[in-house]
């Protein structure tokens, strides 16, 4: 996918002293043939795009002092795309007002922050036998505006076509956003663009560019593939002018770089630009908005998760970068993986995700925070995927990437959902174990639990949540547990924090009135609600005590046709609380338990239904393979 921000026309405006050549240089270009009879002032013409190298429309414009005021002359300027200054190079007069009027007279109707490209022309070169482009460069030094210097005749047509094709590249592959003609080096910006360019290149991540990974990225950038022969005189070009080049025949960072810094100094501007624009650079060398934000509308009742193709390309990253093969991304190989990137998105993974003792990210970890930034801020999934390389190496949008599911209506309609990720809310009263049973989640063992304190009416959903995976019937869903921060008992919930695909309210056995908060929570927000419930009694290592609430937990589960309490020991750590939720949330037709007789035949259907629905896609997906075979 490239992402073009070229201008669609290209408008040409050619200014300079009486009698320099001006209206000769255009009508010889669109005659072909030099006119002995010029008018003083040609009319603006439009070049088509198909007859153009760079298949852009292209305006020009004359301009005559004797017919113009100053004033529209500046209304030229500020409409104008590039401006030729022309001189003619037998009069030594009008080359001394182009640094002395014309360039000032440019440069003051541009705007500060954009100085438009300025290419100088010297014309009527039939009428001398030298060159005076030496004499030229000591302007354009002092003027970093001026893109190019240009030799040309209209009379005998020499180099005119040439001069305004160098126009349009102007424009369409402005040299100064990447190159220094002070330095004779490219711009950092530029440089910084080309590393990132260069890392999601190298496909394995080995810090060089071999012959294969050199002719994917020829492929994708110019539709073309590399040559061999061609690629061994690159090869030699740069192993011949930079030390430390190319290594064991393949091309490092700094070859990369210095190729392109090589195609500038031989004019070829357009090559960069190709390159740059196809991994989603502008004019400023900043990542586009449209290439960043895939436009992914998300209706109302649907959920974003992360498609097969979207999982695939995360996972071959993970592999990339995990270095020592360990199966895990320590803190080092994680701001590898996020060095083309403006920052690390993700902080305090450990209580967020699965890790291994050290806080390392594992695979399963990996996953897990991209399903939970892809469900509560597709932009940022968005971002990152294009960040990293996915439109190029993919070759599509991010939307691609992404699996937006059908509204849970139709899921509640259909008795079954198709999700892969839900969404699960713990509530209940301060210091009721909330928290343990979130870092239970992750495998933290209850001596390390900490207790953490969120603001209701924080913004960042992420801050309070952790996500694991459970299977249920044997497929591996997603389950996000979101703690909702209680301060007051009186304080209501928001509708944000109660929506969800099911609830976890939870209460302190030990404690005589904790039961109260959350059988009041039920009734008010849940018990006419589609969202399916699961009560649960933490610190069941405690002595139980009876709850001050006109029914006790067991008989209150009994009457509303929920499943009797379950009762949570952080010690013991068990799993099957998860998988209980998990399991409600994917059928969540299934709300109380008289309907599903406890745990019996409607579960065993809805197993049932699972596996077929299972068996049904890996035949499927066989079919699919054979058929390309």
């Amino acid at each position: 996918m490239v992402y073009e921000t070229i201008p669609r026309t290209v408008r040409i405006i050619l200014l300079g002293e009486p009698s320099v050549g001006k209206t000769s240089l255009i009508l010889s270009l669109v005659t072909e043939e030099f006119a002995e009879n010029v008018p003083p002032k040609a009319e603006e013409i439009t070049i088509p795009a198909d007859v153009t190298p760079e298949q852009v429309p292209t305006n020009i414009v004359d301009v005559c002092l004797t017919e113009q005021t100053i004033e529209q002359v500046a209304e030229e300027i500020e409409k104008a795309h590039v401006i030729c200054i022309v001189f003619s190079v037998d009069r030594q007069e009008t080359l001394n007002k182009v640094a002395s009027y014309w360039l000032p007279f440019v440069r003051d109707n541009c705007p500060d922050d954009y100085r438009k490209p300025v290419i100088l022309v010297g014309n009527k070169i039939d009428l001398i036998d030298y060159s005076i482009i030496d004499n030229i460069w000591d302007i354009a030094e002092e003027y970093p505006e001026v893109d190019r210097c240009i030799e040309c005749s209209a009379k005998t047509l020499t180099n005119v076509s040439e001069m305004f094709y160098n126009a349009q590249k102007a424009v369409l592959h402005p040299i100064h956003p990447i190159y220094s003609i002070e330095e004779q080096e490219l711009t950092e910006r530029c440089k910084k663009a080309l590393t990132r360019i260069f890392k999601i290149c190298d496909i394995d991540g080995d810090g060089v560019l071999d012959d294969y990974e050199i002719t994917i990225f020829q492929k994708k950038c110019f539709d073309t593939p590399l040559q061999l022969q061609v690629l061994d005189e690159v090869k030699s070009v740069i192993a011949q002018n930079i030390a430390g080049g190319i290594e064991n025949e393949c091309i490092t960072m700094k070859g990369f770089i210095f190729l392109h810094c090589l195609f500038i100094q031989r004019g070829r501007n357009e090559t960069t630009w190709t390159v740059l624009r196809k991994f989603g650079y502008d004019e400023s060398l900043e990542l586009m908005h449209s290439y960043l934000y895939a436009n992914i509308k998300v209706p109302v009742g649907c959920s974003t998760e992360l498609s097969y193709k979207g999982q695939q390309f995360l996972t071959q990253l993970f592999e990339k970068y995990d270095r020592d093969r360990d199966g895990m991304l320590n803190p080092t190989e994680i701001k590898n993986v996020f060095s083309c990137c403006p920052h690390i998105p993700w902080h305090n993974l450990r209580y967020t995700v699965p890790t291994n003792d050290k806080g390392f990210l594992t695979l399963q970890g990996w996953m897990c925070r991209w399903t939970l930034m892809t469900l509560h801020d597709l932009q940022s999934t968005s971002a990152y995927l294009a960040y990293l390389g996915y439109n190029f190496l993919e070759n599509d949008t991010q939307k691609s990437a992404i699996h937006i599911t059908r509204d849970k209506k139709v899921d509640i309609a259909k008795k079954q959902s198709s999700r892969n990720v839900y969404q699960c809310h713990i509530i209940g009263p301060r210091s009721c174990g909330k928290t343990s049973i979130c870092r239970s989640f992750l495998g933290i063992a209850h001596k390390k639990i900490k207790p953490t304190t969120y603001e209701r009416g924080d913004n960042n959903t992420e801050n309070n949540c952790c996500i694991n995976t459970v299977l249920v019937y044997g497929q591996e869903k997603y389950l996000v547990l979101r703690e909702i921060p209680i301060t007051r008992v009186s304080d209501p919930l928001q509708p944000h924090e109660v929506n969800c695909d099911v609830a976890c309210l939870v209460y302190d056995i030990a404690a005589t009135r904790s039961f109260e908060y959350i059988a009041r929570i039920y009734i008010k927000y849940f018990a006419e609600s589609h969202i399916p419930v699961l009560i649960v009694g933490t610190k069941g290592e405690n002595i139980m005590m009876r709850q001050e609430y006109i029914l006790q937990p067991d008989v209150f589960c009994n009457k509303y046709q929920l499943l009797p309490p379950q009762f949570f020991n952080i010690k013991e750590n068990k799993h099957d609380v998860f998988v209980k939720l998990a399991t409600m949330a994917a059928f969540p037709h299934l709300k109380h338990f008289a309907s599903l007789a406890g745990e019996n035949s409607s579960w065993w259907k809805a197993g049932i239904g699972v596996a077929a629905a299972t068996i049904m896609g890996f035949m499927l997906l066989k079919m699919l393979n054979f058929q390309r075979r």
